[in-house]
């Protein structure tokens, strides 16, 4: 049994019932049966094999929920690309991974076979809005028919490739397979605090392409509704749990953070609001506590990776619970081990340390992902006799709770997404003023980390923050580019000569009590 079967059968139980909620659209369970059936069977009569790309990029609507189901159905991978990629990122990771077909949402249809990267792609297809150059992507569904194809993929096949920048700042794709999403479906149906019922409404805020999307399958698995937002506004989102009676929801700790600045939170009727998940980017215990007390004792967090493809440990509402109650220090936890997974915090030999010491965090599991697409030197570096070296330093108290400490390599988390400082520095040092650049995280009441530039500018040169700032976002993606900029006449260096990142980003950091914010 897979997707395919699991979304069949969730048509026969509750065919009627919305399966996907946007604006004023309403597709049903028997509605994305058959369209994501017709789509899966128009692919493959392009002549799209098992294992061919096919590559997405849109905002969130109801479309991409057909695409991944369809995906599925075919035995075909799933490229997504962020939304928030420049048109550059967006060329370089189709080069790199080479899809048949590009599916793009409006506002995303610029690119043709002209486009640099983009000479594998032999059909352009448009959601919505028609664009020359592309085929229309209700006329292609037409065209499908509605017998279930007759593939079944085997655990081991490639089911999705899951962008994010490299440490190198090279945008890097993590291979998670069939095997691995149906580890990470029942790990998620296991650890749910409230699990969903039929009828019961998921709010998916942030990009369906990145870690919102990977509930989309352990809801519909229940017969749960996926309520589509495009874009996170606090006061809309507030009015639309009222109106729509929104059950679950999942957010980043920087929606969190906007929710509590929102006047009309306290007002709000979250009445019908069962759990609300955050994750991808640590929170700090004192939002977390104003949280519980202003929306409600419905808090539940997930730590994980698109390497471990779900979650690799949870912190429970009822550790939440007990954390405000009796042991405050708790809330700086990500939770213990969730499900199947295996957890252990070793030190540079692999061998495991003591409680309470610091390390590497490593894990194990059939959710852990099978490389990185055409990287086999890096797949090496973080596959090690069957665990995967996560580079988050981390200790583990004698209860099993786990505490992230630092990362072992440089990158910021900043409102969910996954910047590394040596992209955006690359970037910087395009900029005919500047001699040297060092990025860094800070802390930041609202993302959580937020990124900082510090500069040193060539003599006699006079760019200002703003010009920088500019510069950046008209080359890489908007939150990787800097929110501040600080000058000075001249960065630390290490004794070999390179710039000492720890020494620049220390002073910013003096007085937290750990280094994630």
């Amino acid at each position: 049994m897979g997707f395919a079967y699991f979304l069949r059968r969730a048509a026969r139980y509750w065919g009627d019932l919305p399966a996907v909620l946007y604006r004023d659209q309403v597709l049903t369970y028997r509605e994305l049966d058959e369209r994501s059936t017709r789509l899966a069977n128009a692919l493959l009569a392009m002549g799209l094999r098992q294992g061919d790309r096919v590559a997405v990029q849109s905002r969130n609507r109801p479309e991409l929920v057909e695409i991944e189901c369809a995906l599925y159905k075919a035995g075909l991978v799933k490229a997504a690309l962020n939304p928030r990629f420049t048109a550059a990122e967006a060329s370089d990771v189709v080069e790199n991974c080479q899809p048949r077909v590009l599916i793009a949402g409006p506002g995303y249809t610029g690119y043709s076979p002209a486009t640099r990267g983009f000479g594998s792609v032999e059909t352009f297809v448009a959601i919505g809005k028609d664009a020359a150059g592309y085929a229309a992507y209700e006329a292609l569904l037409a065209q499908g028919g509605t017998e279930l194809p007759e593939i079944t993929p085997a655990p081991g096949d490639l089911a999705v490739l899951h962008f994010s920048s490299g440490s190198t700042g090279k945008i890097k794709a993590a291979m998670q397979s069939y095997g691995n999403r149906l580890a990470a479906l029942r790990k998620m149906l296991m650890g749910m605090d409230s699990p969903p019922r039929p009828g019961d409404r998921l709010a998916l805020i942030g990009p369906v392409t990145h870690a919102s999307g990977m509930l989309m399958q352990p809801y519909l698995y229940c017969g749960a509704t996926l309520v589509l937002f495009e874009k996170f506004e606090p006061a809309d989102f507030l009015a639309e749990v009222a109106r729509l009676r929104i059950t679950h929801v999942f957010m980043v700790p920087a929606m969190i953070n906007m929710l509590l600045a929102e006047p009309t939170l306290a007002s709000a009727d979250l009445r019908s609001l069962r759990t609300l998940a955050y994750g991808a980017a640590p929170m700090a215990p004192a939002r977390i506590r104003e949280a519980w007390e202003r929306i409600g004792p419905i808090l539940s967090q997930g730590y994980g990776a698109s390497e471990s493809t779900s979650g690799v440990t949870r912190l429970s509402t009822a550790d939440h619970a007990q954390a405000i109650a009796s042991c405050p220090e708790r809330l700086a936890s990500c939770g213990r081990a969730l499900g199947e997974t295996e957890v252990r915090v070793v030190d540079d030999q692999g061998r495991e340390v003591a409680v309470g010491e610091i390390g590497e965090l490593v894990i194990r599991g059939e959710d852990v992902f099978q490389g990185y697409w055409g990287e086999p030197a890096l797949t090496q570096e973080v596959l090690v006799d069957g665990w995967l070296r996560t580079g988050d330093m981390a200790r583990v108290d004698a209860q099993g709770y786990l505490y992230l400490v630092d990362r072992k390599k440089d990158m910021i988390i900043s409102g969910g997404f996954n910047v590394y400082p040596t992209e955006v520095e690359a970037t910087l040092y395009q900029h005919p003023d500047v001699l040297e650049a060092c990025v860094i995280s800070v802390p930041d009441e609202t993302w959580g980390e937020s990124v900082k530039a510090v500069v040193t500018l060539r003599p006699g040169r006079q760019a200002s923050a703003q010009s920088l700032i500019a510069h950046c976002r008209e080359r890489i993606a908007d939150y990787k580019s800097p929110r501040s900029v600080d000058f000075v006449d001249e960065l630390p260096k290490n004794a070999s000569g390179k710039l000492a990142r720890k020494l620049v980003r220390e002073p910013y950091w003096q007085g937290a009590s750990r280094r994630v914010n």
